[in-house]
């Protein structure tokens, strides 16, 4: 196995067995017969989609629609990516995600609608898909989290959770009056309980996805001093019970834009770990995969790119 630094230079070979997490937001991943069918019945901008209708708005049939070749191009950055999991969010289930990942197992949340999270997992890692954390969509208003118990019943058992909350909120105060960061701060509590869930159980666990916030920039106290919640990092962060003491698999990094014309200012794609599996990240492990300028300017990829980090299994 090869360890990845944040640069992207593999550091030197070793034999203790590890594990690469990473997350990544396909943007409206649809296969292209599905896809031909939603055009047809394509919402106007501004519409809302409820969590039971299997339907696109009408700007992402106009400009999303992927041929063949963008697949293939998919298909090569999560090769170089060679992850064993991968959190995955905006995917209309596995008929499309495995044109993207043909060697990969998935667990997908059971929405109708078209925009799902979910995971791959490589072939041969032993796995169970858990139940959709539906307390997450707000009444299937917003997506649900997608469970994953990896190695179930060993002692080196994970439990993963696949995210993708509200947008719209990215560093404002969640008390802000602006609707979504109103709808963020809701879904903050079912959040914290999956958390602290697994912390009581002393299990290992990951909250991987795209959090729509700037999880870095989340600094300060959680709650106003009328008791308002306020900042999502220090209220999930909050070492109560003490192994939901959390890491940030980001802290530190650089960031980087995915493509050279993006001007983004920090991560909202984050992998998260409690603390007993954060003690086991590798250092230098973190990776962005960026992809080529030419190919994200011609190319349908997803406006998001993939961030991963490495752990120990030991």
């Amino acid at each position: 196995m090869l360890a990845v630094t944040a640069a992207g230079r593999a550091a030197a070979p070793t034999t203790r067995p590890s594990l690469k997490l990473a997350t990544w937001n396909l943007e409206w991943l649809i296969s292209p017969e599905v896809f031909q069918e939603l055009r047809t019945t394509c919402t106007a901008s501004g519409a809302r989609v409820q969590g039971e209708e299997r339907r696109i708005p009408c700007d992402v049939a106009g400009r999303l629609e992927r041929s063949a070749r963008d697949f293939a191009a998919l298909a090569r950055y999560a090769r170089r990516l060679d992850a064993d999991v991968i959190a995955l969010q905006e995917v209309d289930g596995e008929a499309a995600a495995h044109r993207v990942f043909p060697d990969y197992d998935f667990c997908f949340t059971a929405r109708r609608h078209v925009q799902n999270t979910g995971f791959a997992i490589r072939h041969g890692l032993r796995h169970r898909c858990g139940a959709d954390l539906r307390a997450l969509s707000l009444g299937d208003s917003v997506r649900r989290g997608a469970e994953l118990i990896l190695f179930p019943g060993e002692p080196r058992e994970i439990r993963l959770l696949a995210v993708h909350l509200k947008s719209g909120c990215g560093r404002r105060l969640l008390d802000d009056p602006k609707r979504d960061c109103a709808v963020l701060a809701r879904q903050a509590g079912a959040l914290e309980r999956w958390i602290d869930d697994q912390a009581l159980a002393g299990r290992r666990f990951a909250v991987l996805g795209d959090f729509n916030r700037d999880l870095l920039h989340d600094q300060g106290p959680a709650r106003s001093a009328t008791g308002r919640l306020q900042r999502l990092w220090p209220e999930i962060d909050d070492g109560d019970p003490p192994g939901a003491d959390l890491v940030n698999a980001a802290e530190g990094q650089d960031f980087r834009n995915c493509a050279p014309y993006q001007a983004h200012r920090g991560y909202i794609d984050s992998i998260v770990l409690g603390r007993t599996l954060g003690t086991r990240v590798i250092p230098g492990s973190f990776e962005r995969l960026t992809y080529r300028a030419d190919e994200a300017r011609h190319l349908r990829l997803s406006d998001h790119c993939p961030v991963s980090v490495r752990v120990w299994l030991d």
